[in-house]
Protein backbone atom coordinates (compact mmCIF):
# COMPACT_ATOMS: atom_id res chain seq x y z
CA UNK A 1 0.00 0.00 0.00
CA UNK A 2 2.82 2.37 0.90
CA UNK A 3 4.62 1.60 -2.37
CA UNK A 4 1.48 2.21 -4.36
CA UNK A 5 0.92 5.52 -2.57
CA UNK A 6 4.51 6.52 -3.37
CA UNK A 7 4.03 5.65 -7.04
CA UNK A 8 0.81 7.66 -7.16
CA UNK A 9 2.46 10.73 -5.67
CA UNK A 10 5.38 10.40 -8.10
CA UNK A 11 2.97 10.15 -11.04
CA UNK A 12 1.09 13.18 -9.76
CA UNK A 13 4.30 15.25 -9.50
CA UNK A 14 5.34 14.20 -12.97
CA UNK A 15 1.94 15.16 -14.36
CA UNK A 16 2.19 18.60 -12.77
CA UNK A 17 5.81 19.06 -13.95
CA UNK A 18 4.81 18.40 -17.55
CA UNK A 19 2.25 21.21 -17.75
CA UNK A 20 3.03 23.68 -14.94
CA UNK A 21 2.97 27.34 -16.03
CA UNK A 22 6.27 29.17 -15.89
CA UNK A 23 5.62 30.88 -12.54
CA UNK A 24 5.01 27.48 -10.87
CA UNK A 25 8.10 25.65 -12.15
CA UNK A 26 10.49 26.51 -9.31
CA UNK A 27 9.91 23.45 -7.04
CA UNK A 28 10.60 21.03 -9.91
CA UNK A 29 14.18 22.18 -10.52
CA UNK A 30 15.23 20.42 -7.29
CA UNK A 31 13.60 17.11 -8.20
CA UNK A 32 15.70 13.95 -8.22
CA UNK A 33 13.12 11.47 -9.54
CA UNK A 34 13.86 10.68 -13.18
CA UNK A 35 10.19 10.49 -14.18
CA UNK A 36 9.55 13.98 -12.85
CA UNK A 37 12.66 15.38 -14.54
CA UNK A 38 11.62 13.77 -17.83
CA UNK A 39 8.20 15.38 -17.53
CA UNK A 40 9.75 18.74 -16.65
CA UNK A 41 12.06 18.60 -19.68
CA UNK A 42 8.99 18.16 -21.92
CA UNK A 43 7.14 21.12 -20.40
CA UNK A 44 6.42 23.56 -23.29
CA UNK A 45 6.54 26.52 -20.89
CA UNK A 46 10.28 26.12 -20.25
CA UNK A 47 12.34 29.03 -21.52
CA UNK A 48 16.01 29.23 -22.51
CA UNK A 49 17.16 30.15 -19.00
CA UNK A 50 15.20 27.23 -17.55
CA UNK A 51 16.87 24.73 -19.85
CA UNK A 52 20.27 26.22 -19.02
CA UNK A 53 19.46 25.95 -15.32
CA UNK A 54 18.61 22.28 -15.75
CA UNK A 55 21.83 21.71 -17.71
CA UNK A 56 23.86 23.04 -14.80
CA UNK A 57 22.97 19.80 -13.02
CA UNK A 58 25.62 17.18 -13.75
CA UNK A 59 23.44 14.39 -12.33
CA UNK A 60 20.87 14.48 -15.15
CA UNK A 61 20.28 11.06 -16.76
CA UNK A 62 20.86 10.72 -20.50
CA UNK A 63 17.11 10.31 -21.10
CA UNK A 64 16.44 13.73 -19.58
CA UNK A 65 19.16 15.28 -21.73
CA UNK A 66 17.51 13.77 -24.82
CA UNK A 67 14.24 15.45 -23.87
CA UNK A 68 16.02 18.78 -23.34
CA UNK A 69 17.68 18.47 -26.76
CA UNK A 70 14.26 17.80 -28.33
CA UNK A 71 12.64 20.83 -26.67
CA UNK A 72 11.58 23.61 -29.06
CA UNK A 73 13.64 26.16 -27.12
CA UNK A 74 16.79 24.04 -27.50
CA UNK A 75 16.38 23.94 -31.25
CA UNK A 76 16.54 27.72 -31.57
CA UNK A 77 18.92 28.70 -28.76
CA UNK A 78 22.66 28.51 -29.37
CA UNK A 79 23.52 28.70 -25.65
CA UNK A 80 21.44 25.58 -24.95
CA UNK A 81 23.22 23.68 -27.74
CA UNK A 82 26.58 24.68 -26.29
CA UNK A 83 25.53 23.60 -22.78
CA UNK A 84 24.40 20.24 -24.16
CA UNK A 85 27.74 19.77 -25.95
CA UNK A 86 29.59 20.49 -22.69
CA UNK A 87 27.43 18.29 -20.45
CA UNK A 88 29.25 15.09 -19.42
CA UNK A 89 26.19 12.84 -19.83
CA UNK A 90 24.79 14.09 -23.13
CA UNK A 91 24.45 11.08 -25.46
CA UNK A 92 26.97 11.12 -28.35
CA UNK A 93 24.16 11.03 -30.91
CA UNK A 94 23.17 14.47 -29.62
CA UNK A 95 26.48 16.12 -28.70
CA UNK A 96 28.55 15.15 -31.75
CA UNK A 97 26.22 16.68 -34.40
CA UNK A 98 26.04 19.90 -32.34
CA UNK A 99 29.82 20.42 -32.61
CA UNK A 100 29.76 21.38 -36.28
CA UNK A 101 27.46 24.33 -35.50
CA UNK A 102 29.57 25.78 -32.67
CA UNK A 103 31.79 28.84 -33.02
CA UNK A 104 35.52 28.26 -32.92
CA UNK A 105 36.20 29.42 -29.38
CA UNK A 106 33.14 27.58 -28.07
CA UNK A 107 34.61 24.41 -29.56
CA UNK A 108 37.71 25.30 -27.60
CA UNK A 109 35.57 25.52 -24.43
CA UNK A 110 34.27 22.01 -25.14
CA UNK A 111 37.83 20.65 -25.39
CA UNK A 112 38.75 22.34 -22.10
CA UNK A 113 35.73 21.16 -20.10
CA UNK A 114 37.18 18.41 -17.86
CA UNK A 115 34.08 16.20 -17.67
CA UNK A 116 33.41 16.08 -21.43
CA UNK A 117 34.12 12.53 -22.71
CA UNK A 118 37.46 12.08 -24.51
CA UNK A 119 35.88 11.04 -27.82
CA UNK A 120 33.72 14.18 -27.89
CA UNK A 121 36.78 16.33 -27.19
CA UNK A 122 38.63 14.58 -30.01
CA UNK A 123 35.89 15.40 -32.52
CA UNK A 124 35.82 19.01 -31.26
CA UNK A 125 39.59 19.26 -31.80
CA UNK A 126 39.31 17.79 -35.28
CA UNK A 127 36.56 20.29 -36.09
CA UNK A 128 38.81 23.15 -34.94
CA UNK A 129 41.71 21.91 -37.06
CA UNK A 130 39.47 21.69 -40.15
CA UNK A 131 38.66 25.39 -39.76
CA UNK A 132 42.25 26.56 -39.33
CA UNK A 133 42.94 27.46 -42.96
CA UNK A 134 40.06 29.95 -42.93
CA UNK A 135 41.13 31.71 -39.72
CA UNK A 136 42.84 35.11 -39.50
CA UNK A 137 46.46 34.88 -38.35
CA UNK A 138 45.68 36.51 -34.98
CA UNK A 139 43.07 33.86 -34.15
CA UNK A 140 45.50 31.10 -35.10
CA UNK A 141 48.10 32.49 -32.70
CA UNK A 142 45.51 32.77 -29.91
CA UNK A 143 44.44 29.17 -30.54
CA UNK A 144 48.07 28.04 -30.54
CA UNK A 145 48.53 29.58 -27.08
CA UNK A 146 45.20 28.55 -25.54
CA UNK A 147 44.04 25.45 -27.40
CA UNK A 148 44.39 21.84 -26.35
CA UNK A 149 47.70 20.09 -26.88
CA UNK A 150 46.41 18.35 -30.00
CA UNK A 151 45.25 21.66 -31.49
CA UNK A 152 48.59 23.32 -30.66
CA UNK A 153 50.43 20.42 -32.31
CA UNK A 154 48.29 20.84 -35.43
CA UNK A 155 49.10 24.55 -35.58
CA UNK A 156 52.86 23.97 -35.20
CA UNK A 157 53.04 22.58 -38.73
CA UNK A 158 53.55 26.00 -40.25
CA UNK A 159 56.10 28.38 -41.76
CA UNK A 160 55.01 31.15 -39.38
CA UNK A 161 57.68 31.65 -36.68
CA UNK A 162 55.38 33.48 -34.23
CA UNK A 163 52.67 30.83 -34.59
CA UNK A 164 55.13 27.97 -33.98
CA UNK A 165 56.62 29.67 -30.92
CA UNK A 166 53.13 30.35 -29.51
CA UNK A 167 52.25 26.66 -29.88
CA UNK A 168 55.52 25.57 -28.25
CA UNK A 169 54.60 27.64 -25.18
CA UNK A 170 51.14 26.07 -24.93
CA UNK A 171 50.76 24.58 -21.40
CA UNK A 172 48.79 21.57 -22.72
CA UNK A 173 51.39 20.58 -25.33
CA UNK A 174 53.28 17.41 -24.36
CA UNK A 175 56.42 15.60 -25.44
CA UNK A 176 54.18 12.96 -27.03
CA UNK A 177 52.52 15.57 -29.24
CA UNK A 178 55.91 16.83 -30.43
CA UNK A 179 57.22 13.33 -31.13
CA UNK A 180 54.29 12.84 -33.50
CA UNK A 181 55.01 16.20 -35.13
CA UNK A 182 58.68 15.34 -35.66
CA UNK A 183 57.68 12.05 -37.30
CA UNK A 184 55.69 13.86 -40.02
CA UNK A 185 56.98 13.82 -43.56
CA UNK A 186 57.64 17.18 -45.24
CA UNK A 187 57.69 18.98 -41.90
CA UNK A 188 58.90 22.56 -42.44
CA UNK A 189 62.57 22.96 -41.47
CA UNK A 190 61.65 26.00 -39.34
CA UNK A 191 59.51 23.81 -37.04
CA UNK A 192 62.38 21.39 -36.46
CA UNK A 193 64.84 24.21 -35.85
CA UNK A 194 62.61 25.98 -33.32
CA UNK A 195 61.94 22.75 -31.38
CA UNK A 196 65.68 21.98 -31.40
CA UNK A 197 66.49 25.40 -29.89
CA UNK A 198 63.51 25.77 -27.55
CA UNK A 199 64.62 25.91 -23.87
CA UNK A 200 61.56 23.97 -22.69
CA UNK A 201 61.86 21.11 -25.18
CA UNK A 202 65.45 20.77 -26.38
CA UNK A 203 66.59 18.98 -23.18
CA UNK A 204 64.02 16.16 -23.37
CA UNK A 205 65.85 12.91 -24.07
CA UNK A 206 63.36 11.32 -26.47
CA UNK A 207 62.84 14.59 -28.31
CA UNK A 208 66.60 14.80 -28.77
CA UNK A 209 66.59 11.30 -30.24
CA UNK A 210 63.80 12.31 -32.62
CA UNK A 211 65.66 15.49 -33.55
CA UNK A 212 68.88 13.57 -34.27
CA UNK A 213 66.87 11.29 -36.56
CA UNK A 214 65.25 14.22 -38.35
CA UNK A 215 67.30 15.28 -41.41
CA UNK A 216 66.09 18.89 -41.02
CA UNK A 217 67.69 19.36 -37.60
CA UNK A 218 70.64 21.76 -37.92
CA UNK A 219 73.87 19.71 -37.87
CA UNK A 220 75.44 21.87 -35.15
CA UNK A 221 72.48 21.12 -32.92
CA UNK A 222 72.84 17.39 -33.63
CA UNK A 223 76.51 17.60 -32.61
CA UNK A 224 75.45 19.17 -29.33
CA UNK A 225 72.90 16.43 -28.58
CA UNK A 226 75.03 13.35 -29.39
CA UNK A 227 77.39 13.31 -26.34
CA UNK A 228 74.45 12.99 -23.93
CA UNK A 229 72.75 10.10 -25.73
CA UNK A 230 73.16 6.41 -24.87
CA UNK A 231 75.44 4.53 -27.28
CA UNK A 232 72.80 1.85 -27.90
CA UNK A 233 70.27 4.50 -28.96
CA UNK A 234 72.84 6.13 -31.25
CA UNK A 235 73.64 2.78 -32.87
CA UNK A 236 69.93 2.21 -33.50
CA UNK A 237 69.77 5.58 -35.25
CA UNK A 238 72.65 4.56 -37.49
CA UNK A 239 70.66 1.54 -38.68
CA UNK A 240 68.09 3.92 -40.17
CA UNK A 241 69.09 4.22 -43.84
CA UNK A 242 67.00 7.37 -44.19
CA UNK A 243 69.58 9.25 -42.11
CA UNK A 244 71.93 11.48 -44.11
CA UNK A 245 75.19 9.61 -44.70
CA UNK A 246 77.46 12.29 -43.14
CA UNK A 247 75.40 12.19 -39.92
CA UNK A 248 75.46 8.38 -39.80
CA UNK A 249 79.23 8.35 -40.35
CA UNK A 250 79.80 10.90 -37.61
CA UNK A 251 77.57 9.06 -35.11
CA UNK A 252 79.25 5.72 -35.83
CA UNK A 253 82.66 7.29 -35.27
CA UNK A 254 81.45 8.86 -32.05
CA UNK A 255 80.14 5.48 -30.81
CA UNK A 256 83.44 3.73 -31.60
CA UNK A 257 85.37 6.43 -29.77
CA UNK A 258 83.16 6.27 -26.67
CA UNK A 259 83.29 2.47 -26.53
CA UNK A 260 87.08 2.47 -26.88
CA UNK A 261 87.33 4.78 -23.84
CA UNK A 262 85.29 2.45 -21.61
CA UNK A 263 87.47 1.14 -18.72
CA UNK A 264 88.35 -2.50 -19.19
CA UNK A 265 87.53 -4.88 -16.35
CA UNK A 266 90.53 -5.63 -14.13
CA UNK A 267 91.87 -9.11 -13.35
CA UNK A 268 89.84 -11.25 -10.95
CA UNK A 269 90.74 -10.78 -7.29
Amino acid sequence: MADEDLRNRLAERAERAAVAPHHMLEPFFKETAKDVLLALARNPNLQERDLLRLLERKDLPGEVLREIAAHKEAARNYSVKLALARHPKTPRLISLPILKFLYLFDLLRVTQTPAVPADVKLVAEQTILKKIDMLPRGEKITLARRGSGRVAAGLIVSEDRELILAALENPFLTEGHLLKVLALENLPALVVELIAHHPKWCHRYYLRLALIRNPRTPFQQVLGFIPDMAVNDLRDICLDRRMPEPVRTYILGHCVERLSKKPRPGPPA
